[in-house]
């Protein structure tokens, strides 16, 4: 730390470090983490009144009536946020890593990933519901209605309960959680990595593991993004960059760039490594409506991160009707 410190005093640079973020509870959360984990590890910060938090409504955050593919697709909560590192109006800006595109527009950088969170997906039940600890959706009515807006969810379920209904549920975790508790919703489903950074963990109704639902490629990480050219910040954020989330990222994003799909497929992917150093991975490729659904896994060694999650996209959109990828 001491080798990196000079390279990024803040007299070296204009002053205070503006750092971009969505505006909802989680991301705010998401962004204290990450400056006292910057703080924490350059402590020439501490105490500083160096960093000013600029608030950056997405497109993604400012139409909620409508699914994400109608509005544009990929990257909806990060467009705006590129626009304002681009123009220099931030320094740099805090993600959801599973909302960043696989290919970032020119001169702009995924400097760090954070430690990874719980990647798992959880179901949200009304208070009181009797829970089957054998079977996690046996809590859910015949013909139940699951308030959602991810394909890669409702397909997932679909295909296990066909029975099951889905209506248009959006905005941040503290709605979704009203919409169930209020009765429109027989259920959701939230990332428990969110319900824990918002210290909500205890409204997690029965937690799905990764083979029982493979999450969003990434769900749980935190990557950081900055201009290109921005050395001194790179050299900064390389330093507290957490060595697996980077691996299993890697994996699972060149596994998202293999398969090319747009936000109406449903695609997961979900990489751990293993006592052994290896990354274990598993993609998900389906059809909305979760009458069609392919899971496969693979192993190999972590310096092969974006050869093995490239390999299993290419192996599940082989082996996948070629209208998944024609919407």
């Amino acid at each position: 730390m001491d080798s990196l410190t000079p390279s990024v005093a803040p007299h070296r640079r204009s002053l205070p470090l503006k750092v971009g973020t969505r505006g909802s509870p989680l991301a705010r959360a998401q962004t204290a983490t990450f400056l006292a984990l910057l703080q924490k590890f350059c402590p020439v910060l501490k105490g500083m009144d160096v960093f000013e938090e600029h608030i950056i409504t997405t497109t993604g955050d400012a139409v909620q009536d409508r699914p994400l593919a109608e509005i544009g697709g990929k990257g909806l909560f990060a467009k705006e946020i590129h626009e304002s590192l681009s123009a220099g109006r931030i320094d740099f800006a805090v993600h959801s890593l599973k909302d960043l595109e696989t290919t970032l527009p020119d001169g702009i950088t995924l400097a760090c990933t954070l430690k990874r969170e719980d990647a798992r997906d959880v179901l949200i039940l009304p208070a009181n519901t009797p829970i089957d600890p054998l079977d996690p959706y046996a809590s859910l009515p015949h013909g139940a209605v699951i308030g959602s807006a991810s394909v890669r969810r409702q397909a997932q379920l679909k295909h296990a309960r066909p029975d099951l209904q889905f209506a248009l549920l959006r905005g941040n975790v503290g709605t979704r959680l009203a919409a169930v508790e209020s009765g429109a919703f027989a259920a959701t489903l939230l990332a428990m990595a969110g319900l824990k950074r918002l210290n909500l963990h205890h409204r997690a109704s029965i937690p799905l593991s990764p083979e029982t639902m493979v999450p969003s490629a990434c769900q749980g990480i935190v990557g950081i993004t900055i201009r290109t050219a921005d050395t001194e910040l790179f050299s900064l954020l390389s330093g507290i960059e957490d060595p697996e989330a980077a691996a299993v990222a890697t994996a699972e994003r060149a596994l998202l760039a293999a398969l090319d799909g747009s936000c109406r497929t449903p695609i997961g992917g979900y990489a751990r490594l293993q006592a052994d150093g290896t990354i274990h991975l598993t993609g998900l490729v389906a059809r909305a409506d979760g009458s069609f659904l392919l899971q496969r896994s693979c192993s190999g060694a972590k310096s092969d991160a974006a050869r093995l999650g490239r390999n299993l996209g290419e192996s599940l959109k082989a082996d996948s009707p070629p209208d998944i990828f024609a919407i």
